[in-house]
């Protein structure tokens, strides 16, 4: 399933510009420093925000979990990222944003602000250490964002923001904070309702408010009833419901529950198509699309469908060559379509098969849910999750260096928008957080409970670090190591919190211990 054509030069340049081997153990700061010094090279940081190339070490070093692994590429990636994402960072008159587009775009709010992509910024953004820049970001959608702008911002696209706001609820407890926003997020969905929910209950949306234009069954003009914006809505009542009954709003936590229900009926009643064994786009007037895309694995972002084994048919697809699978990565449309990657004369943005790392992220973290809290998994495995987040990891490239941009070739990996100096670190996916919550495994409870599970694939890494992990309000570091003789501390899988070791197993394999 690996492209083993896909350029491994960064990494090359990488070793060379540190001067160390990857087989020596080398102190986690010492790596940062060196990964940082690597990207900072290479990097004419056209745009500066709040934390400048020549901070960045120190800021990151503060905030982000460090990561040692055997696998170079997933580790140079998980930097770079990091590296890329601090680069969002803007301190602004209404508060601490992330951007989307490190430069100024004409469709962009106040301060280059999007939120398109504010799900995925949360989701990423909840490791770091300082949770202040995130409750300040989610206030500025929540209350600032539209002041003073002719048009509406935050619901310039949809949003699963209640679920994100939640999943960083799990990450860094805070109940004051979350009792502050209720009242604002409960009235955001009520003007979903109002904007975009129908007689049946089933929401609609245009492709491009999906922030997906151009897409093989999208349209925007039409209301369809799509996938994406369905499950982002069950999402986010989900989370309501769970955050009204932390907050002992039984009121609430009754609508939300009772509303969560009724959109999980309709999706698997109402967009899944049967002959085609997946969730598919309808129409308002033709019926379901007959074509399947990626935002059909959606559902399973937030744990929507029934543990069926019908439903788990459709991840058959993810290894199919005329299904998802290509040598680049997961595409946004089965290969098989008629108009596959048609629709690229005339358009700036086409998610007519195009791999796009926001789609990636999205279906990598459905998978990672099937795996992990499905007992029907069809084909699926830690394998191909593993492997596809490996290939993910891989196409951040460009001309042999590390690079993240809008969208690619799926056959060779060509950045569709490469040269545009707005595509160069698009802020419009997780990566880190698939590293963390997926691959690892760390699994965000509202107990003190640490729960890991993770789908690194029996025999692949024979050791790993996970250290500086603030989680409720603890520091958590995981240490792997099979024969012992990588660390020298013994074999086995160790958890530590705040320096006390709290867990000693002999084999990597889920865990849930008390973190008190």
């Amino acid at each position: 399933m690996i492209n083993k054509k896909i350029s491994i030069t960064a990494i090359g340049l990488f070793i060379a510009f540190s001067g160390f081997s990857q087989e020596k153990v080398v102190p986690l700061k010492a790596k940062l420093k060196n990964y940082v010094e690597y990207f900072n090279s290479i990097d004419t940081e056209a745009v500066k925000n709040f934390v400048p190339n020549a901070n960045s070490y120190n800021w990151l070093e503060e905030n982000i979990p460090l990561l040692e692994c055997p696998d170079n590429i997933i580790e140079q990636n998980y930097y770079y990222r990091w590296w890329s994402f601090r680069k969002h960072l803007v301190k602004t008159p209404d508060g601490f944003i992330f951007t989307e587009f490190i430069e100024p775009v004409k469709h962009a709010g106040k301060y280059n602000s999007i939120s398109c992509a504010l799900g995925h910024h949360i989701y990423e953004g909840r490791w770091l250490k300082n949770n202040d820049y995130l409750k300040e970001y989610i206030n500025f959608w929540l209350y600032k964002a539209d002041v003073g702008q002719t048009k509406p911002r935050f619901h310039q696209f949809s949003s699963w923001v209640d679920d994100a706001v939640l999943e960083n609820y799990k990450v860094k407890p805070d109940a004051t904070f979350l009792k502050n926003i209720l009242p604002a997020l409960d009235a955001d969905y009520q003007k979903w309702e109002r904007e975009r929910q129908l007689a049946s209950g089933l929401f609609w949306q245009h492709d491009v408010k999906d922030g997906m234009e151009e897409s093989v069954s999208g349209s925007r003009k039409d209301e369809n009833r799509r996938p994406t914006i369905n499950s982002y809505m069950y999402g986010n009542a989900k989370a309501l419901g769970v955050i009204a009954s932390l907050l002992n709003d039984k009121d609430l936590q009754t609508k939300y529950q009772g509303k969560a229900a009724q959109l999980k009926k309709l999706v698997q009643d109402s967009l899944w198509n049967s002959s085609s064994a997946f969730f598919e786009t309808k129409f308002p007037k033709k019926g379901l699309a007959n074509v399947r895309e990626a935002i059909g694995f959606t559902p399973w972002d937030f744990n929507l469908p029934d543990d069926k084994s019908v439903y788990a048919k459709a991840w058959d697809q993810l290894l199919d060559t005329a299904g998802f699978n290509a040598p680049w990565g997961l595409t946004t449309a089965e290969r098989r379509t008629p108009t596959f990657r048609t629709r690229g004369t005339g358009h700036s943005c086409e998610w007519d098969g195009a791999l796009w790392p926001f789609a990636s992220s999205q279906t990598l973290k459905g998978l990672s849910n099937l795996l992990t809290n499905y007992k029907n998994h069809g084909k699926m495995t830690a394998e191909v999750f593993y492997d596809e987040l490996y290939t993910y990891a891989k196409s951040h490239t460009k001309n042999g260096k590390p690079y993240l941009g809008e969208y690619q070739d799926e056959k060779n990996g060509e950045w569709l928008k490469g040269d545009n100096p707005r595509s160069s670190f698009y802020n419009h996916s997780t990566f880190c957080d698939l590293v963390i919550s997926d691959l690892i495994g760390i699994k965000p409870r509202i107990d003190d409970v640490l729960e890991v599970f993770p789908l690194i694939p029996k025999g692949k890494w024979d050791w790993f670090t996970l250290d500086n992990l603030s989680y409720h309000n603890k520091t958590v570091k995981l240490v792997w190591d099979k024969t012992g003789n990588k660390y020298n501390k013994g074999k086995g899988f160790y958890i530590y919190v705040n320096g006390k070791e709290i867990y000693k197993g002999k084999d990597l394999k889920p865990v849930k211990v008390q973190m008190n």
